[in-house]
């Protein structure tokens, strides 16, 4: 005897949870986006296995220190030398070689700066792919010097201020040593990556950048 439609219970609506079509698109959909970003970061990789894991044995080894985990530049804005606020981000896809002290600039500190413009200066047409950075830690007057001799094109200089806590928090200090005490690589991808040895011997910090120049080529 057929069931009176009035009294009838509604079919139960089918979870989509349990579709296998849903599934397989929801699983199709996660792979290309991993697929995709992972495109989009190979050649840093590459770069990164090539100078790491890939090097030919007897090969030279890095001077510099592999910073891990990688720390990304702070989601914050930063000031120039007029006090115009920079993005960090707005640095990525170029190497950053960044030195940091106060606007005082000592010997050590005006001697780094020099370091950090002959090691992009020396790069030759890939120097456009560098940008040195300062970063200035604390409200102090910039000599005019400073920003006169570092500032223009061929130097290419950036002055930026950062407050010191957030530059202790993400550059990482050799044990015994503060920051200021030696230069750090950071990534196309925004990441830092490397630190040198306390007053870094130029020739050799240009010798690792030069290779993961070569091996990478964005920015």
């Amino acid at each position: 005897m057929p069931s009176d439609p009035a009294t009838a219970k509604p079919a139960a609506p089918q979870d989509s949870r349990s579709d296998p079509r849903i599934d397989a698109r929801t699983r199709r959909g996660r792979i290309q986006m991993l697929l995709l970003l992972l495109v989009c970061a190979s050649p840093v990789i590459a770069s990164y296995l090539t100078y790491y894991v890939f090097r030919p044995a007897g090969g030279q080894t890095n001077y510099g220190t592999l910073i891990e985990p990688q720390r990304p530049a702070p989601a914050v804005q930063v000031t120039d030398e007029r006090g115009q606020p920079v993005p960090l981000q707005d640095f990525k896809g170029k190497w950053l070689l960044v030195s940091t002290d106060s606007a005082a600039c000592d010997e050590a500190c005006a001697k780094r700066l020099f370091t950090i413009r002959q090691i992009r200066a020396g790069q030759g047409k890939e120097r456009e792919r560098i940008v040195p950075v300062w970063l200035i830690s604390d409200d102090g007057p910039i000599d005019p010097r400073l920003t006169a001799a570092y500032n223009e094109p061929y130097a290419g200089v950036r002055f930026l201020r950062m407050p010191r806590e957030q530059i202790r928090g993400w550059l990482p200090a050799a044990e015994g040593q503060p920051a200021e005490a030696t230069l750090y690589l950071v990534d196309p991808l925004g990441n830092l990556m490397m630190r040198f040895p306390k007053d870094p011997d130029p020739k050799k910090v240009h010798s690792d950048l030069s290779r993961l120049l070569k091996y990478n080529r964005i920015g």
